[in-house]
Parts: structure tokens; C-alpha cells; sequence
């Protein structure tokens, strides 16, 4: 009896750009908003916006075979 190959899933190369893995295995994103058009938000906004965020865990969920 010959073994049959499962099919892969295959990456999805815009989200692999956008979203990174931690060593811990959770998943960190960028916010949205700070490219460009940024002069008109206080400084307290532009400085919260810097710092990375987490997947939520209904989105983890979805999202860890794509990676």
C-alpha cells in the first residue's frame, strides 16, 4: 500500500509581511495609522501607536496556518 501526500497549505505571502512571530510562538502586528498623514495626531497618540500589538486569540486561531 503506497502512502498518499496530504496537501499543504500554502503561505499567504501578504500576511507573512504584515504579522511576525514571536519566539513564544504569539503573533505581533504593527497598528494601523502611522505611516503617513500623522501631523495632525498628538504626540501621546503617535507615541501609543509606535509600540506593536497581539493577535487576539479568535484571530490567532484563524490565522496561524497562513503564516
Amino acid at each position: 500500500m503506497t502512502k498518499v501526500k496530504k496537501n499543504k497549505m500554502k503561505t499567504h505571502k501578504g500576511t507573512k509581511k504584515v504579522l511576525n512571530v514571536r519566539q513564544s510562538g504569539s503573533i505581533s502586528k504593527s497598528r494601523q495609522g502611522v505611516l503617513h498623514n500623522t501631523g495632525k495626531n498628538s504626540a501621546a497618540r503617535a507615541s501609543s501607536k509606535k509600540q506593536g500589538t497581539s493577535l487576539s486569540k479568535a484571530d490567532y486561531k484563524r490565522i496561524k496556518d497562513l503564516i
